[in-house]
């Protein structure tokens, strides 16, 4: 997976422009022109580091002149008091960008270690750990890439990858069979139907209007592994709801197909980065 320079651009952009407005007063008023230093990023944690190719385009967006040197790749697992980086040059460059650059990498490997952790508690089964679209405003593309890097899937990306049926979709419609027969008559041959179901009556209506996909929607394990037993390979069923990492290995020793967490993205720790200069 691969994202636009385009995009990075945008974000990093915009971030800098909240940042610094139009001048850092400390910065840009205590250090002259020419002022050089070096500096690193150390890991405070053990986990997954993502997103060193964007902390290095923030250097190059807020002013320049310096050497980024990365001394792992996004996807590498890191331990306390790993050097992540190392960066000489302009010094207001460096001042000035820290925060953007260490925000942002923070963020994304905080993700992508939660991602693995979860990939990891679910080893050995079936089930595949997804993301959802509860996502940070205008992230969503940094986020899922992130979870990709944690060893993760992605969830259908936006509303027009993925017909879904939610619980209101299906109560203001009038019920799974009329709301599926309904959506097949107008959708494309390419595109599959996820039905949620809230209990074993609806998983059974969802399979028998020839559902491809059911998410099992906030079920106990003995549910979802009846659900399993019942399915019996017809359909792909998704776990979701209440999954935690406490209680993720059971929900993937359910045998459901797919476990999808909204927590990897919209609620997950910063992975703890310091960005430390050389005296």
């Amino acid at each position: 997976m691969q994202l636009l320079q385009s995009y990075i651009d945008s974000i990093i952009n915009t971030a800098l422009e909240e940042d610094i407005h139009y001048v850092d007063v400390t910065t840009d008023y205590l250090l002259p022109d020419g002022h050089t230093s070096s500096a690193y990023y150390i890991a405070k944690a053990e986990g997954v580091v993502c997103g060193l190719d964007i902390a290095k385009r923030v250097f190059e967006l807020v002013g320049g002149g310096v050497t980024f040197d990365a001394k792992l790749k996004d996807g590498d697992r890191v331990k306390n008091g790993d050097i992540i980086a190392t960066m000489s040059g302009d010094t207001k460059t460096l001042l000035k960008g820290e925060r953007t650059a260490l925000n942002i990498l923070q963020h994304m490997s905080g993700i992508a270690s939660a991602t693995a952790e979860c990939v990891a508690l679910a080893q050995g089964t079936r089930a595949k750990i997804t993301d959802t679209r509860k996502t940070l405003p205008g992230l969503r593309r940094l986020q899922k890439y992130a979870v990709i890097v944690g060893g993760g899937k992605n969830h259908r990306y936006n509303l027009s990858e993925g017909a879904m049926l939610k619980d209101n979709h299906i109560d203001v419609y009038g019920g799974i069979t009329a709301a599926v027969t309904a959506l097949r008559e107008k959708i494309g041959h390419m595109t599959k139907i996820e039905v949620e179901v809230r209990n074993l009556d609806e998983l059974q209506e969802a399979l028998n209007v020839g559902c491809e996909l059911i998410m099992l929607d906030n079920m106990s394990c003995e549910d979802m592994a009846k659900a399993v037993e019942i399915t019996a390979g017809r359909a792909l069923l998704e776990a979701s709801g209440n999954v935690t990492l406490e209680n993720i290995a059971d929900v993937a020793k359910t045998g459901v197909d797919i476990i999808s967490l909204g927590a990897l993205t919209h609620s997950v720790k910063c992975f703890d980065i310091s960005m430390r200069f050389d005296k």
